[in-house]
C-alpha cells in the first residue's frame, strides 16, 4: 500500500478520535471538581489507591507513579499506591474471596477516610472495580472512577462520587482517553495546591 493510499484510513482514525475529546473538553467542570476534591483529600493527609483489570492495571500503576514521581521538576510528591503491585495479596484474596473481592478486601485494611479511591474499567462494567468502589464509600473515601462507552454500572452507582466518561465504544479510543483524564487529574491538583488558602477547611466551594 502506497502512503497515498494508506492516507485515507490515517485520516479516519485520527477523525473517530475528534469526537470523544470534544466530549472530554466539555466536561471540563466535572473533570476540574473531581480535581479539586482530590486536592482536598491530598491537602487533608489522605493518598490515592488506584486499581483496575488488564491495560487498566497498568493505567493504575501509571498513575500512581504520576503523583510519587512527577515528571515535571519542582512539582510536590503526593502520596499513591496501586492495588495491583502485590500478586501475592492479589492472587491470595481471589483463592480464597474470588476475584470480585480482589480490590475491596485491600481497601477495607489500607485504605483511610480521608483517601482517594479511583477505580478504572474502560466499559464500565468491571465488577471488582464496583466493589472496590463501593467499599471505598462506604469507608467515607472519595470516590473517582474512569470509565468508557455510557459510563456503566460503574458511573450509574450511587457509590461514585465523580465518574469521568471516555465517551466511545473503541477500546483503544477509551484507553487514551483515560490517559488524558489522569494526566488532566494530575496537573490540577497541583494547580490547586498552588492556590494559597484555597484548600483549608474553611473554604466554601
Amino acid at each position: 500500500m502506497s502512503a497515498q493510499a494508506a492516507a485515507a484510513p490515517a485520516l479516519e482514525a485520527f477523525t473517530r478520535r475528534v469526537g470523544p475529546g470534544r466530549a472530554l473538553a466539555g466536561d471540563a467542570e466535572r473533570v476540574a471538581r473531581a480535581c479539586y476534591d482530590m486536592a482536598v483529600r491530598f491537602h487533608r493527609g489522605g493518598k490515592l489507591v488506584v486499581f483496575g483489570n488488564g491495560g487498566a492495571a497498568t493505567d493504575g500503576h501509571h498513575v500512581a507513579v504520576e503523583f510519587i514521581h512527577p515528571v515535571i521538576v519542582g512539582k510536590r510528591a503526593l502520596p499513591a499506591m496501586a492495588l495491583t503491585n502485590d500478586v501475592a495479596t492479589l492472587t491470595g484474596v481471589a483463592r480464597t474471596q474470588g476475584f470480585d473481592e480482589v480490590y475491596a478486601a485491600q481497601l477495607e485494611l489500607l485504605a483511610d477516610s480521608r483517601d482517594i479511591a479511583l477505580g478504572i474499567s474502560p466499559d464500565g462494567q468491571c465488577r471488582n472495580v464496583l466493589r472496590g468502589l463501593e467499599v471505598a464509600h462506604g469507608r467515607g473515601l472519595l470516590t473517582v472512577a474512569l470509565t468508557g462507552g455510557d459510563g456503566g454500572e460503574i458511573a450509574r452507582s450511587p457509590a461514585v462520587d465523580h465518574a469521568l466518561v471516555a465517551h466511545s465504544e473503541e477500546p483503544q479510543v477509551v484507553k487514551e482517553i483515560h490517559v488524558t483524564i489522569y494526566h488532566i487529574l494530575w496537573e490540577l491538583v497541583h494547580v490547586f495546591f498552588e492556590q494559597p488558602g484555597l484548600l483549608d477547611p474553611e473554604v466554601v466551594r
